[in-house]
């Protein structure tokens, strides 16, 4: 187990490395020395390795980086949905190497694990040749109320207090951390991606449902639900009616929602790439669904980000893809709904669609690895 010294090293070199010990020392209030004394076990373990010679850019001295070790480990991530299971293999820094997708013949959760294992298993199988370094953790995000692991409620695999982690583990011979699918995202996004750096920002999410993951203080806020949702905030006064009985709240921005108003308006269903691609074209049938979504989706980011007070905000999900043909209407509802006066959102796009949810289902695992890394041993697990 670390100390709250040691944690705090690991995180920052493996979130900022490779980085100058001087920059690490600043960045941690930490002396050379203590710093010297503190990376020391890391090296010995085999967590850090030092890279190769680099100029500090000021006056020309050598510096000698800290890096996580490439054979630290490999980190699996899976992302579940009501009948679809999303993966990928990363490094250690939620890099994704390698990815599939397998449909879920069965929801029952010894069905889901058999399928997470062979799922993982033919990932593994497809890493190059010369990668054979070890996978050292999982991590399965979904929808619903996760505490401690515990999926509680998860109603897109209608279940209700399963215990995934004690099942799937002894099948992949590894530790398995499970999470709610909008934290986990939010905590790939803060660590590894568009929130990197970025103290404090909203993540709001499009498909199925409309999610919202908040960092203040860089840290995750985690609600008592496991992340707060805001489906159900009215975002357009003569919108759609949702399933329940809600007039314009922000379920008319789901994939679901989207794809049945412009499919009456198209008069045959489309799916979303075509959708967006008709969108960016700038077909008249459906510009004014468009234009109607991007109103509603700039109304809740400025919402978002004035309730939050966190300026910056990320999009993500696998609904994102026709942000592209409404930017310019998003950012003007965005900044019609704000006070003039008030700083201006920092949008940041996360486009990658499912692999972002497997990605983030992969960092919490990383994170999770962080905390179990035992440098009073002989290896760090």
């Amino acid at each position: 187990m670390l100390t709250a010294s040691e944690s705090a090293l690991a995180r920052a070199v493996l979130v900022h490395g490779p980085i100058a010990r001087s920059a690490l020392a600043q960045r941690l209030a930490l002396s050379p020395a203590s710093l010297t004394r503190l990376v020391k076990p890391f090296l010995d373990h085999g967590v850090f390795l030092e890279r190769a010679h680099t100029a500090d850019g000021l006056v020309g001295r050598p510096v000698t980086p800290l890096d996580v070790a490439p054979e630290w480990g490999r980190f699996a991530g899976v992302k579940l949905t009501g009948d679809r299971a999303y993966a990928v293999v990363t490094d250690a820094r939620a890099e994704v190497l390698v990815g599939g997708e397998r449909p879920l013949a069965a929801t029952d959760a010894e069905a889901v694990c058999a399928l997470i294992a062979d799922l993982v298993g033919g990932l593994l199988a497809d890493l190059p040749g010369a990668d054979v370094v070890h996978l050292r953790a999982v991590g399965v995000s979904l929808g619903g109320v996760v505490r401690e692991g515990r999926a509680e409620f998860a109603p897109f695999l209608d279940w209700a207090d399963v215990d995934l982690a004690p099942r799937l583990a002894p099948r992949l011979g590894v530790p398995v951390t499970v999470e709610n699918d909008v934290i986990a995202l939010t905590e790939a996004e803060h660590w590894f991606g568009h929130g990197r750096g970025i103290p404090g920002f909203s993540l709001l999410t499009i498909g199925a449902g409309i999610g919202h993951g908040l960092v203040v203080g860089d840290r995750v806020v985690r609600s008592a639900a496991g992340a707060d949702l805001v489906g159900h905030v009215p975002v357009a006064a003569s919108g759609p009616v949702c399933p329940l009985g809600h007039r314009g709240c922000a379920q008319m921005l789901t994939t679901a929602s989207i794809l049945a108003v412009c499919a009456r308006a198209l008069g045959r269903p489309a799916a979303s790439d075509e959708l967006a691609a008709l969108a960016l074209a700038g077909d008249e049938r459906i510009a004014p669904i468009v234009d109607a979504w991007a109103d509603a989706l700039g109304r809740l980011i400025a919402l978002v980000a004035g309730l939050t007070q966190q300026r910056a905000v990320v999009l993500a999900g696998e609904g994102v893809g026709l942000f592209a043909a409404a930017e310019e209407h998003v950012r003007a509802a965005i900044a019609a709904a704000r006070d003039p006066r008030a700083d201006p959102v920092a949008l940041h796009i996360d486009d990658s669609g499912f692999a972002a949810w497997a990605r983030g289902a992969a960092a919490v695992a990383i994170q999770a690895a962080v905390d179990r890394i035992d440098l009073g041993g002989g290896s760090a697990v």
